[in-house]
């Protein structure tokens, strides 16, 4: 477990965190001062404790659209795998198709091939 000192709203909070963690921690902390910042700017001294709440409301309001966001584009890669798995099967059930058509196809070439050899062999005339 790692200690670090981040800046928020201008006061030092000792954090712990994993191992390796460390820049992804300042990185958050960083931002959300940033967010206070932000506010500050436009709402002015309104106290310390109402900007860091609104700062975090501003985060969580974020988090919960990317949430959502995600959500859809799920349901939307969902029917797209659907859709691509109904495609592979309709292709499949071309390709069998098209098989057996060629397949019946060279069979009656075949029988039609048979049933020539047998005419001329026998001398009988065509036509």
């Amino acid at each position: 477990m790692s200690h670090i000192n981040v800046t928020i709203n201008g006061r030092q909070y000792r954090m712990a965190c994993e191992e390796g963690q460390e820049v992804r921690l300042l990185k958050l902390a960083e931002s959300l001062e940033s967010r206070v910042g932000e506010l500050r700017g436009k709402f002015g001294e309104i106290g310390d404790a109402r900007l860091t709440v609104m700062a975090a409301l501003t985060v969580c309001d974020e988090l919960v659209d990317a949430n959502a966001r995600i959500r859809a584009l799920e349901g939307e890669l969902e029917t797209l795998r659907n859709v691509r798995t109904a495609a592979a099967d309709r292709a499949k059930a071309t390709q069998i198709a098209v098989a057996n058509a060629l397949n019946a196809a060279a069979d009656r070439i075949e029988k039609t091939t048979q049933v020539l050899n047998r005419t001329i062999g026998s001398g009988v005339a065509i036509g």
